[in-house]
């Protein structure tokens, strides 16, 4: 109800905004960017509230009819054109150096930062701001590949949404089958790891007692899950997604459950690409439900390895000989994982080429090459176990031969772990996974490997 309110009057500020500025509510014609660009600097340089939330609201509406010819020059100048002001920032600079204090030291701090930034933070005054300026984001995104000139402009833009989105500021909710539907339908929508068909399937995953579901809300984007997690609670640690999304299968009885089953993680907003939230929000949810079921003694995830084989099919630096290449190549045929004398040959191949992705495959920038291992690796999580043919469906025998991996989240060990993942690049990996990379019968190398 508050949110409504604030809503509201803001809509009516800038309604009554557009009046004092004799203008009136967009057309829904093309617009043109250098219009849209005078609309900008006329807003860095007013001062009133009213008019200002009114202008602000009138860039977002044009913005919205620009094409992307229209969108990608429209970056581009706030990039080129939108930047410090130089001859306050050569001020500012000579004050330092004729006399460096902390007043002068602040000034010099103020001066150096991009007008751009202070245009989105009119821009996010606007009613509905916060979230169109979500949705912006994801259109840069789009624009920027094979336009470098872009990236200055997405830091600003990351810059302020990570302050506006600071944990903080994000409210967990469980979601389950009373929540309102239009939420519902959302994580529907949203759901990118496993996709959910129909409602029934959705009151599948929500509904029984040994499944949770829960979110975190912004309260700019009250009725827009940001990031959500689906939760199985099962006896032990699960190794294949099949039979925990089984239409038929028997719910396990909350008093068995010794096993919370992060089996799903699911960002919803592309805009907030590489705001990071998603430790806090698994940490939020171990607490909750700790405090709900405090026989739980394993927090884990069942996760995919989206870019494995992709990975082996192009990276130069992947382990194989010609031998093995070549028995890669029995993958193409249809359920080739039914024929138990291939699935084992295939196992002798994968499962160590598994353990060399995520203990020593990089990219030329020095990162783990699998975003999902990324996301767990550092957030606190060990690498626990890798498990063969853990994914039948189409996808996963696509993306990873089937291979799906275990991410053990202890809470004594997770600051440490991510510790050594962000200052090292330690990927913290149990005995079971390092076995795999020099195992007995592993067909590897050794050479490659060192």
């Amino acid at each position: 109800m508050a949110n409504a309110f604030f809503s509201d009057l803001l809509s009516t500020i800038s309604e009554r905004g557009r009046v004092l500025l004799g203008r009136a509510s967009p057309a829904d014609d093309k617009q043109d960017a250098s219009e849209l660009l005078e609309l900008c600097e006329a807003l860095l340089s007013g001062r009133g509230e009213a008019s200002g939330t009114a202008m602000a609201r009138e860039v977002l509406d044009r913005y919205h009819h620009l094409d992307a010819a229209g969108r990608l020059s429209f970056f581009q100048t706030l990039a080129r054109d939108f930047g410090p002001d130089h001859a306050r920032l050569a001020q500012a600079i000579d004050a330092w150096r004729a006399k460096a204090n902390g007043e002068d030291a602040s000034d010099l701090h103020f001066a150096s930062e991009p007008r751009r930034q202070e245009l989105i933070r009119r821009l996010n005054r606007a009613p509905g701001g916060t979230g169109e300026l979500v949705s912006i984001r994801s259109d840069l995104l789009s624009l920027m590949k094979g336009n470098k000139d872009l990236a200055a402009l997405d830091r600003d833009v990351v810059h302020l949404l990570s302050s506006w989105f600071n944990r903080g500021f994000l409210v967990l909710r469980r979601i389950d089958w009373s929540s309102p539907a239009n939420i519902l339908e959302k994580i529907i929508r949203y759901e990118a790891v496993h996709e959910i068909r129909d409602w029934d399937d959705l009151r599948r995953r929500i509904d029984p007692i040994d499944r949770r579901c829960y979110a975190f809300f912004h309260p700019a984007l009250a009725d827009e899950p940001l990031i959500f997690v689906e939760v199985a609670l099962t006896e032990t640690i699960p190794g294949a997604i099949a039979p925990l999304l089984a239409e038929e299968r028997e719910p396990v009885p909350v008093e068995k459950a010794r096993t919370a089953v992060f089996y799903s993680i699911s960002n919803t907003q592309r805009g907030l690409g590489g705001i990071s939230f998603g430790s806090f929000l698994i940490k939020q949810v171990v607490e909750e439900l700790r405090r709900e079921l405090p026989k739980l003694d394993n927090f884990v995830t069942l996760s995919p390895v989206p870019g494995f084989m992709q990975w082996v099919k192009q990276a130069d630096d992947v382990p194989l000989t010609d031998e093995d290449r070549q028995l890669l190549e029995s993958l193409g045929k249809p359920d080739w994982f039914e024929n138990a004398e291939l699935a084992t040959q295939l196992r002798a191949v994968l499962e160590p080429l598994a353990a060399y992705y995520f203990l020593k495959a990089r990219t030329p920038k020095g990162r783990l090459i699998d975003s999902v291992a990324r996301f767990h690796l550092g957030n606190g999580a060990r690498l626990e176990r890798i498990n063969w043919l853990g994914d039948l469906s189409p996808k996963g025998l696509r993306e990873s031969a089937g291979v799906m991996v275990n991410y053990l989240y202890r809470l004594d060990d997770i600051e440490k772990n991510h510790e050594a993942y962000a200052n090292n690049g330690e990927v913290i990996a149990s005995s079971a996974v390092k076995k795999l990379l020099k195992g007995e019968g592993r067909r590897l190398l050794d050479m490659r490997l060192s």
